[in-house]
């Protein structure tokens, strides 16, 4: 049985669907007023393996992963770039889907907008209105009453008498308690704003994912996940809202990833380490960023720095390695070493999505490959790397062929000012000439001359080209 960690209850629990077969899992998505940063890409990584081992488990899975399309930041950014709202959300969400494709996250079944679901908005505020959780400020906008409810605090460990102790709050006497938070905020002139009952505004960022949740799994589902830092407030006012004017549990389990520091920082713009995407894929191949997310837990800190990308790099080398030069066979015979190693990658993964363990896995199992390759077992062989790339397809990684993979060679390392200073940039070099350089050189060693043929074997090793001489001739890669 899977066992998942619930930030609510601070304990790992079995998960048991609501609906027998069916998980309903929400996930926080983007605020799409810039690109997807590294951070973002942790998150969206996580999810998408929760995802595809719910799926592979064999459970039905309807995963929500909304849009913030509203938002303080969206207008200032629009005001800032003289352009129209909708044309900057729109332009940030093609980028992100962009994104999303690259590093190999599957698309979730419901993307809802906030703007889309304004109507349910404004009822779950009129709800909590009717129900005294909530009131209008004489300032116009809506407020939640945190102090009504009794349970605020339990998800993030934090007492109301210690936020209010330590909480910075400018004298606003239209709030009748300095933790109160906006949930329909009243418009300012040349905002965007929607007709209610309060007048024309907007909502505020809490309650939308409150009302879209609702909407789409109902007021009680399994899961809800996102980054550590939507813990508090966030999370923990959805909470509020959403059991206060459903009068239900909401969620099951929560469900937080750790946050991304970069070369043992916290990631920050004013620090100078932030990075987007945008900056990060050109040098990198996506699939190494996905092996660094996945080289440690999900719940804890992870470190962002070349040399753990370099580690995810060659931690995907040695599984493609193993692949190379075998045909994957069909691994339903189920040979005794394919039913061990089955088991230990269900362990693990049922064990609160440990794909650290998972990949250690895999690389049993690779060299268990290498083995069977050495040996002249070619029906194991085969056996066994079908069995890698299935097990590595539920990770969503190995998705290239072998050959292009250990023959395309990525920007790691090398700044773009230091590729243009190269005469030949290794990451330009056409592969067919490496090859014509190793066909010139098993000529050479056809006619016994070594001197040549040790000259393009130095020629190559200085353009970081690995040979591989075998019974089936000489194959190559990067170093």
């Amino acid at each position: 049985m899977i066992e998942i960690y619930n930030s609510l209850s601070g304990r790992k629990e079995p998960l048991r669907p609501l609906e027998v077969g069916h998980v309903r899992m929400y996930v926080c998505g983007m605020t799409v007023y810039d690109y997807c940063h590294v951070g973002h890409a942790r998150s969206l990584i996580v999810f998408d393996i929760v995802r595809r081992y719910l799926r592979h488990s064999g459970l039905r899975l309807t995963h929500v992963r909304n849009i913030t399309d509203i938002d303080d930041k969206i207008i200032a950014r629009a005001a800032e770039n003289g352009e129209s709202i909708t044309a900057l959300t729109e332009r940030f969400i093609d980028a992100m889907h962009e994104d999303c494709e690259a590093l190999g996250v599957e698309p979730p079944e419901l993307e809802p907008r906030a703007t889309e679901y304004i109507a349910a908005i404004i009822t779950m505020v009129q709800t909590l209105i009717s129900k005294g959780h909530a009131y209008v400020a004489s300032d116009g906008d809506v407020l939640y009453s945190v102090s009504g409810f009794e349970g605020y605090g339990r998800l993030s460990g934090k007492r109301l008498a210690d936020l209010r102790a330590g909480a910075r709050v400018e004298i606003d006497q239209s709030k009748r308690d300095p933790l109160d938070f906006v949930l329909w905020k009243m418009a300012k002139p040349g905002e965007p704003c929607w007709p209610s009952p309060w007048g024309e505004g907007r909502p505020g960022w809490h309650i939308e994912c409150s009302a879209m949740s609702v909407a789409l799994l109902g007021t009680h589902f399994d899961i809800h996940g996102g980054g550590m830092d939507l813990k508090f407030p966030h999370h923990e006012n959805e909470i509020a809202q959403s059991c206060a004017a459903c009068e239900s549990a909401f969620v099951n389990t929560w469900m937080h990833n750790g946050f991304v520091n970069v070369n043992a920082e916290k990631m920050s713009k004013s620090l100078g380490n932030f990075f987007t995407l945008r900056e990060v894929l050109p040098r990198l191949r996506p699939e190494v960023m996905r092996a660094f997310v996945l080289a440690s837990h999900y719940r804890g800190p992870i470190n962002y720095s070349e040399e753990n990308l370099r580690q995810a790099d060659a931690s995907l080398e040695r599984l493609y390695v193993a692949l190379r030069g075998v045909i994957a066979t069909d691994s339903q015979s189920l040979v005794p070493e394919i039913i061990a190693v089955r088991k230990r990658f269900k362990a693990v993964m049922d064990d609160d999505f440990n794909t650290p363990e998972a990949l250690a896995v895999l690389q049993s199992l690779a060299r268990d490959l290498n083995v069977a390759k050495a040996e002249g077992d070619t029906a194991l062989a085969g056996a066994l790397a079908g069995e890698l790339v299935r097990l590595s397809g539920v990770l969503g990684v190995l998705q290239w062929e072998p050959e292009a993979w250990l023959k395309n060679r990525p920007l790691l390392g090398l700044s773009v000012a230091e590729l243009e200073a190269k005469d030949v940039a290794p990451a330009r070099v056409d592969a067919a000439a490496i090859d014509a350089l190793i066909a010139a050189r098993t000529a050479a060693r056809v006619a016994r001359n070594f001197a040549e043929s040790d000259r393009i074997r130095d020629e190559l090793a200085a353009l970081k080209v690995v040979l591989e001489d075998g019974p089936a001739g000489t194959q190559w890669r990067w170093a």
